[in-house]
């Protein structure tokens, strides 16, 4: 896969970021390769392959069942695309909306080989601290 259009990212984007709701890792961890690398504000220095990839999707899955992650729009770039993103987070009875962005690069089967996640967290620690003090 060389460059991928927003067409393309859109599509996939379509099939994979509601992969993110639901405490399903497996189905999410099918979007990802073997040796895929992920990062993310919680892991800053990534982890590397499906299983270090897993424990760390299983839990964070597991604690934010019910956010939704919509494309807001897909930009092309060699072998994948940046997608900007928008994320409804539930935080006990109120939402945290974030925008943000990752980028995401396939291998040659089109797997996500690299995946890394971008935003502000400052609201949403804010409101999970909030949140814990009740």
């Amino acid at each position: 896969m060389n460059m991928v259009s927003k067409e393309q990212a859109k599509e996939f984007a379509s099939k994979w970021l509601p992969a993110w709701t639901g405490n399903d890792p497996e189905k999410l961890l099918n979007f990802y390769s073997d040796d895929a690398f992920y990062l993310d504000p919680t892991i800053p220095n990534g982890v590397k392959g499906k299983e270090e990839l897993r424990p760390y999707f299983y839990k964070l899955l597991s604690n934010n069942p019910n956010w939704v992650w919509t494309q807001i729009e897909g930009i092309p770039m060699e072998e994948g695309f940046l997608n900007k993103w928008h994320a409804l987070i539930p935080v006990g009875a109120k939402n945290v909306e974030c925008i943000g962005v990752c980028f995401v690069q396939f291998n040659s089967a089109g797997k996500i080989r690299r995946n890394e996640v971008y935003f502000d967290t400052n609201e949403l620690i804010s409101e999970i601290k909030e949140y814990s003090q009740h």
